[in-house]
């Protein structure tokens, strides 16, 4: 893929002017107000068919697991490997980017709020559950009729999210489980309807020896306290909170796959990898609103009786932060073109990406402050909050830190 055909064309057109006349007017209320996001993204979901869409997908596979024996289908019996179906695949994965780097010209926050609830959560109930887990679970997620999170950080921990891990789930006897622990900086945490929680079994053995598991968890389960929002840097439009947990009593239908040998870390790649290749259509979606906004200043700010767009220094941050944009976009076609030939972009390549991502866009968010001077520093101008915004794409997901260690060691293995 090397360019947006006209039928993408039209669909981020559709969606901007969705996200100017529903979400731009309210970016102060979202910001500051302390305002969910929850009623708007479903207002999207609502308004462009998404939820019917992530349905009917999600009603296909679970008949063909169900005629499978149970099992998820190893491949899907209906896709070729003709060209056509390569496009037809490419376009739906370009249709998902698409809202993704539209709303994130303003309100990169929702994209996070959005993308762990029908992403990370529903991706992991869709790996890791029985057919009759899925059928509970994902519909009302895909729809965000209910809000998902999924809790893997701690107090103590950060990039060593398993080897740091204090959370325990311990069997109570009666085929249950009995849960304790607390999670952090947890997306949706405050709101969420459906919790898949991450903890190590405790089998009485030293805590590196333990097994990960996952379980799912509803609000207002006895033992299970959400803490309001936290007051963070940026993305003030995804809210998120703590999670406590003291004596929650679990039966087995909430172990993810209801069967413990379904240890977590054997397929955490996967989720990583997914994790961090969606940061870069969040960066192209910063990146092409702060050149936007700074070609329109450098045009329309008059210095020393010019434009300051005259002035060559300016000029040359415009031309450094196209260079990033045609970067990150080339990326964020790669990733359409591998997923329409059916290829999963690697944990080494995901890292690649994101490392390179999220660096642009907090260095092209930084320019666009300095370019703005005075005004760039003030709430009021925009750039100010996609700069604050962009700063924990370095973070979350694994840091640059981690991603360059990924990286290295992938290339050490040759």
């Amino acid at each position: 893929m090397i360019e947006w055909s006209e039928e993408h064309k039209a669909i981020a057109q559709a969606v901007r002017r969705f996200v100017e006349d529903e979400i731009k007017p309210r970016r102060q209320e979202l910001e500051f107000g302390d305002t969910p996001p929850y009623e708007l993204l479903r207002k999207m979901i609502r308004t462009f068919g998404m939820g019917e869409l992530q349905l009917a997908r999600f009603a296909a596979q679970i008949e063909r697991e169900k005629r499978g024996g149970g099992e998820p289908a190893a491949k899907d019996p209906e896709a070729s490997d003709s060209p056509e179906s390569w496009r037809a695949r490419a376009d739906a994965v370009a249709m998902q980017i698409i809202p993704t780097i539209e709303i994130c010209r303003y309100c990169p926050g929702m994209v996070t709020a959005m993308g762990v609830s029908i992403g990370l959560t529903v991706g992991t109930i869709m790996t890791r559950g029985t057919t009759a887990q899925k059928e509970r679970f994902v519909p009302a997620l895909l729809t965000m009729e209910k809000i998902g999170a999924w809790a893997i950080t701690e107090p103590g921990s950060g990039s060593d999210a398993f080897g740091s891990m204090q959370a325990t789930a311990k069997r109570d006897g009666a085929g249950g489980y009995v849960l304790q622990g607390s999670k952090t900086f947890i997306t949706n945490g405050p709101y969420a309807d459906t919790i898949v929680f991450i903890c190590k079994l405790d089998e009485g053995n030293a805590a590196k020896e333990r097994k990960v598991l996952s379980f799912i968890l509803d609000k207002g389960t006895p033992g299970l306290t959400q803490s309001k929002p936290l007051r963070k840097m940026g993305q003030h439009s995804s809210p998120t909170g703590e999670l406590f947990l003291e004596d929650v009593r679990v039966g087995k239908d909430r172990l993810l796959g209801e069967t413990e040998e379904r240890e977590y870390r054997a397929g955490a790649k996967e989720t990583f990898s997914s994790e961090r290749t969606g940061v870069a259509a969040m960066a192209l979606g910063i990146v092409e609103q702060c050149l936007s906004l700074s070609i329109d200043y450098a045009k329309n700010r008059v210095q020393f009786g010019r434009p300051i767009g005259e002035f060559q220094l300016i000029q040359q941050k415009l031309a450094l932060m196209e260079v990033a944009r045609m970067n990150i976009q080339n990326i964020v076609f790669r990733q359409i073109e591998l997923a329409g030939h059916g290829r999963r972009t690697t944990l080494a390549e995901a890292s690649a990406g994101k490392l390179y991502c999220a660096r642009a866009a907090m260095e092209v968010a930084l320019e666009a402050v300095q370019l703005f001077g005075g005004n760039g520093y003030m709430a009021e101008f925009h750039v100010e909050q996609l700069c604050r915004d962009a700063k924990v794409l370095q973070i979350y997901a694994g840091t640059d830190e981690i991603q360059t260690l990924q990286i290295a060691r992938d290339l050490l293995k040759a």
